[in-house]
């Protein structure tokens, strides 16, 4: 291993030096058409879990080079992405032109600083928590809840190592690569019973799991009214 895992603002920037290569390791491609029908089916999701409203400013943790924001921003009054990459950001300004309701904020990798207390209505992450160890996946809904405005919504996801695909994944990563050869950002599962566990604990009210695909695992949840 070159690089530390939990380094996550090396590791991330050293992975998106160009577009093609912040393309690859989001999805795995870099097909422009095919990265909006899977950010269509993200908003379809987000509608099912935590709902989308025109009054609502969403954040994004993890925001890459905005695959997401391009598509959900036209029905929201705000959207905010946040990420850990300066690279990514670049990407997704470029994506991003032409939407007046957009903002990008670099992160530290573990917090949401500087977004305030109190601030928006919904926060979700996207196939992120895979690439995060699990303190730093709690980390994210901690700060998830504070960001929250009360009666606020939260929505998370990650490969379900539970799920025969998940196994699979699993299984690969542990099979392919040998300890030292590990890369950084190598996939790391979870379970519908972890996410229900970090929401809980954290103090979100409402807690649902799901899961969907025989692959996925969800989390939604809503900061307690005041």
């Amino acid at each position: 291993m070159s690089q530390l895992r939990g380094d996550y603002k090396s590791v991330w920037t050293a992975l998106s030096g160009t577009r093609d290569d912040a393309y690859m390791v989001v999805s795995g491609y870099t097909d422009e058409d095919k990265f909006h029908a899977d950010a269509e089916d993200t908003l379809a999701i987000l509608r099912a879990t935590i709902g989308i409203r025109p009054t609502d400013t969403f954040l994004e943790i993890g925001c890459g080079v905005g695959r997401v924001g391009r598509v959900l921003a036209p029905f929201v009054q705000e959207w905010i992405g946040c990420d850990v990459s300066a690279n990514m950001l670049g990407i997704a300004k470029r994506r991003l032109l032409g939407l007046g309701n957009v903002r990008l904020q670099e992160v530290s990798g573990y917090d949401l600083q500087p977004i305030p207390d109190n601030s928006v209505e919904a926060v979700y992450s996207t196939v992120v928590f895979m690439h995060l160890e699990e303190w730093d996946r709690y980390g994210y809904v901690l700060e998830a809840l504070r960001v929250l405005k009360p009666g606020g919504r939260f929505y998370c996801d990650n490969v379900d190592l539970a799920s025969k695909k998940g196994w699979e994944v699993f299984e690969e990563s542990r099979t392919k690569f040998s300890p030292a050869a590990r890369p950084a950002q190598i996939s790391k599962c979870s379970t519908q019973p972890e996410l229900e566990t970090f929401l809980k604990r954290a103090g979100f009210a409402e807690v649902r799991v799901a899961g969907r695909l025989d692959f996925w695992a969800y989390a939604w949840g809503m900061k307690p009214p005041a």
